[in-house]
């Protein structure tokens, strides 16, 4: 396993606030980064020293890219993996195009979580309105259609109640493939952020508690209440997917937690996961010696593991474009940790910032 040495490149593919804050991370343990994206106003370009501006299918700027750093990671799982293909000829990717050849599909990554025992909502994937009207015969309602790549923050979701007809849920999902999945009767939705290496040394951050409005993380609290033994649960099915997806860099695991076992005796289930730094796991650079990102530049650098034990509980809320009056109020609280992204232009419902608030000691 290499390890890079100190004022060693680091190449980030995407430029915002996930590429930022690991940039930041990266220099604190000397590193440079290199951010590749298709905008020169992206959050992370204020805080890199090198920035290559191009297109997702550019080929000579990814080979340019890709030829001026030490190794690559990635912001954004739905990168194409044509891209990290053209990077690979020239220097190491993490994750690989495996991991992410899975994680950009909703229904690759539910048939491999039950491959390997762990437990999601029963689901069916559908190719046109007709295949979702078939699917939706089996299913009580009412169910949640997504389009089965590329959604986020609700985009490209439709929960179908009894009175929507088939068609109608079809063109509002707007994609042409889907994956139709049975309600969860769940108590609370968590995550798990794991870190492993190539070697396979492997830590897992605490399970925390995540709070959506309007399909937009709002709030997530560290660590979760939950009983030690569906929180153990929780984390040994995000060891278990890193591992058998031989992840390399960091594995953000969403689960819903029920409100009863079910029939196999399964506590928690698999939502999404995503292989990057994870809006869950903002709290960590406050609340932690070392934080995801720092984290994550361990292992691309063949580092040893942080510690991912916190120091402190801690509740981390997103502001958005319509919050951004609010931002400057809450340091009054002298547990506040105020992070602004830099992004040029507020808008409602975009990620503008996160400040996490200090809950005494873990």
């Amino acid at each position: 396993m290499r390890t890079l040495t100190a004022g060693s490149v680091i190449g980030i593919l995407g430029g915002g606030q996930l590429a930022r804050m690991t940039a930041m991370a990266a220099a604190r343990l000397g590193f440079s980064c290199h951010v590749y994206c298709p905008d020169e106003t992206e959050p992370a370009v204020a805080v890199c020293a090198q920035h290559t501006q191009g297109a997702f299918d550019n080929e000579e700027a990814l080979e340019r890219f890709a030829k001026a750093v030490d190794v690559v990671t990635l912001e954004w799982e739905n990168v194409p993996l044509a891209a990290l293909d053209v990077i690979a000829q020239h220097t190491v990717v993490f994750p690989s195009a495996s991991v992410l050849r899975i994680a950009q599909d909703r229904g690759l990554e539910k048939r491999f979580a039950r491959e390997i025992g762990v437990g999601t909502a029963d689901f069916a994937i559908v190719k046109s309105a007709d295949e979702l009207a078939t699917a939706l015969a089996q299913f009580s309602r009412p169910v949640i259609l997504k389009s089965t790549r590329m959604g986020y923050d609700g985009k490209g979701q439709v929960k179908i109640s009894e009175e929507m007809d088939a068609a109608t849920a079809w063109k509002q999902m707007g994609s042409d493939e889907g994956i139709v999945e049975a309600f969860v009767p769940f108590e609370k939705e968590v995550s798990v952020i794991v870190a492993r290496r190539e070697d396979g040394a492997i830590a897992a951050f605490p399970v925390v508690e995540n709070i959506h409005r309007n399909h937009i993380l709002a709030e997530t609290h560290a660590p979760a209440l939950i009983d030690p033994a569906v929180a153990k649960e929780a984390t040994d099915i995000a060891m278990r997917m890193a591992t058998h997806l031989h992840v390399v860099g960091l594995l953000a695991v969403e689960l819903f937690v029920l409100k009863e076992p079910n029939a196999k005796g399964q506590s928690v289930l698999m939502n999404e996961i995503a292989p990057r730094p994870h809006n869950s796991g903002h709290w960590t650079i406050d609340a932690c010696s070392c934080s995801q990102f720092e984290m994550l530049v361990r292992v691309i650098a063949g580092l040893p593991l942080g510690n991912a034990e916190p120091h402190s509980k801690a509740l981390m809320l997103n502001i958005l474009g319509e919050d951004l009056g609010k931002c400057f109020g809450y340091v009054a609280d002298t547990s506040a940790c105020l992070h602004l992204y830099g992004k040029k232009e507020p808008r409602d419902g975009r990620k503008m910032g996160h400040v996490t608030f200090l809950k005494g000691a873990w």
